[in-house]
């Protein structure tokens, strides 16, 4: 069952779920705009999403970017025209204001699922998991067990971005500072998608 690689692909998911990417900026943003527990619906989406994006690429997807290299670049500019749109939905998230407190609103369990798949980092996750690791000829049960491992080891490790979020909240109490911390992540969404046009 290759069991002996499962070690190193679990440091794998951990490593590439941790660091910065624009699940976590939306995260951090959220944590610090609506709480934990409205933005658990964003988390287990990103968590679902992304777990169905593994099965695919580790299924074969991952050919038909190889077969036409044209959808993997119309993937990138949905994908960065979607960012623009939910930084903008970031930088008018301010609950502190009374008039947004009405029209803002975390990200939804359908709008996490669905971003994975305009996400570069998730796609790269997700080829670099199987395209490395993932031994030749495994069987569907090995490939469903490490997109549940995947999964496992996702959740908590992206939701300390949302936990850290929380405990911003004290020291955003000022409108200003809020919106510009707001302004501030809204510009780290975009920043984070330039890796995918290097690739």
């Amino acid at each position: 069952m290759h069991f002996e690689v499962l070690p190193a692909m679990a440091l794998f998911v951990f490593v590439a779920s941790v660091t910065p990417g624009p699940n976590n900026t939306m995260l951090l943003a959220s944590g610090v705009n609506f709480g934990y527990k409205q933005t658990l619906p964003h988390l287990a989406g990103i968590s679902a999403g992304h777990f169905i994006l593994l099965m695919a690429v580790g299924n074969g997807l991952e050919a038909v970017f190889n077969i036409y290299p044209v959808t993997y670049q119309a993937m990138k500019i949905i994908g960065v025209s979607y960012l623009m749109y939910l930084a903008v939905k970031i930088i008018r998230s301010n609950t502190l204001e009374s008039d947004q407190t009405k029209q803002a609103r975390p990200l939804s369990f359908i709008g996490g699922a669905a971003f994975q798949w305009v996400n570069p980092k998730a796609w790269m996750m997700s080829i670099g998991f199987f395209s490395t690791y993932m031994p030749e000829e495994s069987s569907m049960t090995f490939v469903t067990l490490s997109c549940l491992m995947f999964s496992l080891i996702n959740f908590p490790t992206i939701s300390l971005w949302a936990g850290l979020g929380t405990k911003m909240v004290h020291y955003l109490q000022n409108i200003r500072l809020r919106t510009m911390f707001n302004w501030m992540m809204a510009l780290l969404l975009i920043i984070s998608m330039i890796p995918a046009f290097l690739i």
